[in-house]
């Protein structure tokens, strides 16, 4: 198995409805993104995804939070723009746009600040 990442950044604002303390008020963040896609082999050119490749979809799906009020984003009308959710977000959004015959999404990385974050990925099972 290989797993390859990019990194990338996005500045957005948001809040945390009834959350009891500071957060419930507007802020932003610099959001730093790590993904990781997981390939079984490598390809005729001996790699296992193009950096290229793997560093526009992420361009892509962060196009679609960058500078914004997430409280407005329609993924985050009913649910919390927490890290936690905004990594579901992202790594739904690279299912299908990241997604090879030997590749995919393994995880998503988000950072509010250098020392805090969350890591998502799936249950391969699905359990």
């Amino acid at each position: 198995m290989f797993d390859i990442f990019v990194e990338s950044h996005f500045s957005a604002g948001h809040h945390l409805r009834n959350y009891p303390g500071n957060c419930e008020r507007p802020h932003g963040h610099n959001w730093k993104i790590v993904v990781t896609v997981r390939a079984s082999q490598l390809d005729e050119l001996g790699m296992a995804v193009d950096f290229r490749v793997a560093k526009n979809a992420v361009k892509e799906a962060l196009e679609t939070l960058d500078h914004r009020d997430l409280n407005e984003h329609p993924a985050f009308l009913a649910a919390n723009p927490s890290s936690e959710n905004i990594a579901v977000y992202i790594f739904n959004n690279l299912k299908e746009s990241l997604r090879g015959p030997h590749y995919a999404p393994y995880s998503v990385e988000v950072r509010e600040t250098d020392s805090c974050g969350v890591v998502y990925r799936e249950d391969p099972a699905g359990a």
